[in-house]
This record gives C-alpha cells, sequence and structure tokens, in this order.
C-alpha cells in the first residue's frame, strides 16, 4: 500500500476525490527497477497500471521473423516521464499489453492491480467514466507522437 497524498502529487489523478485516491492507494505498491530491466513484455495480460515517479520507461514492439531468430527487431514506440501512467490496456478489454515496457535507467514506479481497479470502475460508475476520461487523454497522447513519429520516418 502506498499513500493517497503520493498519487494526489500527479495530474493523471487530479479528478478523484480524497476517498478514491484512498481506494487506489490500497491496490497499489511502489518498486524500484534497475535500467534495462523488463517491467512488462508485449502480449502478456495487462495485470496493473502503472505510474512512473522516477526515471524513464521506454516502449517498444518486437518483430520476429520465424525463418530468420537473429532478426528480430525493436521499434520504439513512446517514452514514458515522472509522472506517467503506462500499461492503460490494464483497463480495456481484452485487458492485454500491447508493447514491452523497459527501465531505460533506474526507475521508481506504483503498481496498481488491475482487477480490484476494474470491479471498482463497475461498483462505481462516476469513478469509471472519470478513470476513462484520464485513459483517453493518455491514448490521445500517445497517438499524437505515433503521429510524429511516422511524419519523420516518412520524410
Amino acid at each position: 500500500m502506498i499513500s493517497p497524498e503520493l498519487l494526489r502529487r500527479f495530474p493523471f489523478f487530479a479528478p478523484f476525490s480524497s476517498q478514491q485516491l484512498a481506494e487506489f492507494a490500497m491496490i497499489s505498491d511502489e518498486y524500484s527497477t534497475d535500467e534495462a530491466e523488463v517491467l512488462f513484455e508485449e502480449c502478456q495480460a495487462a495485470t496493473h497500471l502503472f505510474l512512473l515517479l522516477e526515471g524513464n520507461v521506454d516502449l517498444y514492439y518486437k518483430t520476429e521473423d520465424p525463418f530468420r531468430p537473429k532478426g528480430s527487431k525493436e521499434f520504439s514506440v513512446g517514452i514514458i516521464n515522472p509522472g506517467e501512467v503506462f500499461s492503460v490496456s490494464s483497463l480495456i478489454d481484452p485487458y492485454v499489453l500491447n508493447a514491452t515496457a523497459k527501465a531505460s535507467e533506474p526507475s521508481k514506479y506504483v503498481k496498481m492491480d488491475a482487477v480490484p481497479l476494474r470491479k471498482m470502475m463497475e461498483e462505481d460508475h462516476q469513478l469509471g467514466f472519470l478513470l476513462m476520461q484520464q485513459v483517453t487523454k493518455v491514448l490521445m497522447e500517445r497517438l499524437a507522437y505515433t503521429r510524429v513519429q511516422l511524419a519523420a520516418a516518412w520524410a
């Protein structure tokens, strides 16, 4: 469990009441990681929502050629900075991760258990609405970043 005050410091959690932040805090824990540690991998079940506290995390896709096992490549699809949430797939059915996350430097983060979080969303529709509004903002920012990357690749 973490302090609700920790969550209150980040814009993603601004719309939530003190009671809601306390509920989030009860299903959350703080972790540290070393550089190059993989936090999760693409195609795994999305079981947690993450909040980066310190450091940086790279998001990337892997491509693999079954005929050339040494020919796999990694493509950067995003960078997570302190204060940003990631693994929002944990709140969107079918709850499967669509990228791999790896710390690019020693980092600290919060992991929020998605199963009780989704249950809270089902029981409290106002909380669910606010949470999905925040997730949508995150996804729109990531979409804009992807568009910039695509434009740069075609230029």
